[in-house]
């Protein structure tokens, strides 16, 4: 299987999110910053901490199917990333307008994130890669946690913080 096609494919989607995940840990630090809300900072650094680790385990993952670790360009991230720091910049400092932006940016992170580890490991377990699958299965249960975190702080005092906000 690993010259076929699909092990291309997936190889590929593997430097696809290895991209992604090492522009996270860089991009990450500057919303923690940015946020207003105590528990906000304190969710997306526990994030970053566990995005560092799962750069580790892709590692692990490229080394469970003897393939070197590399990455390419997610362009997809890049602009994600991109689109939460515009919000950051279009936001006032200090208002929980600014922690909406970036719950709403970080979810939409996160939901790439969800459908990128789902394939890749439904990927794994068609091509009986069982240490891969079971590494990326392991990331893609903290995606979902970090998606329902962020759920949580929203719902519970962000979002109707933010609705009595007035516009400076």
């Amino acid at each position: 299987m690993d010259n076929s096609a699909l092990h291309e494919l997936f190889v590929n989607q593997l430097k696809d999110i290895m991209w992604a995940e090492k522009h996270l840990v860089k991009s990450l630090p500057k919303l923690v910053k940015a946020a207003t809300s105590q528990e906000l900072k304190e969710a997306l650094q526990m994030h970053l901490e566990e995005t560092e680790e799962q750069v580790n385990r892709l590692e692990q993952v490229f080394e469970s199917i003897d393939e070197k670790v590399s990455s390419k360009k997610c362009e997809a991230m890049a602009g994600l990333v991109e689109e939460a720091n515009d919000g950051v910049a279009d936001t006032d400092e200090g208002t929980m307008v600014r922690d909406v932006s970036i719950i709403a940016s970080a979810q939409k992170v996160e939901h790439y994130e969800i459908a990128a580890y789902g394939t890749l490991r439904t990927l794994a377990q068609v091509m009986g890669h069982s240490d891969a699958e079971q590494l990326l299965s392991e990331t893609l249960e903290e995606e979902k946690n970090a998606d329902q975190k962020l759920t949580e702080i929203a719902e519970g005092f962000v979002n109707e913080s933010a609705s009595g906000e007035e516009k400076e």
